[in-house]
């Protein structure tokens, strides 16, 4: 299982010493913070007016063109992408890239996970130590968990394949492309490949549908 198989990103993607499509994107999300590090020490900020109800904490990188809203937490570390858009009530906490064009919903909760291009997690959503892929979309009140009932490592699971994480905390990868429905709740450690449809307890891939 590596990255490619899940995920493209634009060539030269600012990340790709970081992240490599080459690896199992199971370690992208012990790199996450490293990762942006690296981009606040070398992008400068960008002088913006800020809402005062919007707390931005420290170690946060937010593109100048990023849209935020009357009141929001981004504690940080944080990178926030060119033309994103951030809607009142979300908190972005510990660990979070948020790449171009994407965005973060009322009432959205996001810590430890990569957001790729174009990604759309809009209403009362919680992505927790995951990766999504580019243009994925999560329906309102979709909830990717990270932490077992009884605490343990979390294995994830791809095709007939059982890997070992390591982790005690793993949300879910999710491939380019894949929409999840409303009001769905995405065990620790799923594995979604490219083009997956999740609803009614269902996945599929798009174009099985007949």
């Amino acid at each position: 299982m590596i990255a490619k198989e899940f995920f493209s990103v634009e060539s030269p993607w600012i990340f790709a010493e970081h992240f490599s499509l080459e690896e199992n994107p199971v370690q992208w999300l012990s790199g996450i913070g490293a990762a942006i590090a690296w981009a606040i020490g070398i992008f400068p900020q960008a002088k913006r007016d800020r809402p005062a109800g919007c707390h931005i904490g420290k170690d946060a990188f937010i593109h100048e063109s990023v849209q935020l809203p009357p009141v929001c937490v981004i504690d940080g570390p944080a990178y926030i992408g060119e033309g994103t858009t951030i809607r009142p009530f979300a908190y972005i906490r510990g660990n979070a890239i948020i790449g171009k064009n994407c965005l973060v919903g009322n009432s959205c909760e996001l810590k430890n996970s990569i957001l790729l291009d174009g990604v759309q997690i809009p209403h009362f959503n919680y992505v927790g130590d995951s990766v999504l892929g580019n243009f994925v979309h999560l329906g309102a009140g979709v909830i990717l968990a990270n932490l077992r009932l009884d605490k343990m490592e979390i294995t994830a699971r791809y095709g007939e394949k059982r890997i070992p994480t390591g982790l005690r905390k793993m949300g879910a990868i999710v491939g380019d492309y894949s929409e999840i429905s409303c009001n769905s709740v995405i065990n620790p450690g799923t594995i979604l490949p490219k083009k997956s449809m999740i609803f009614g307890g269902i996945a599929r891939k798009m174009g099985e549908f007949r």
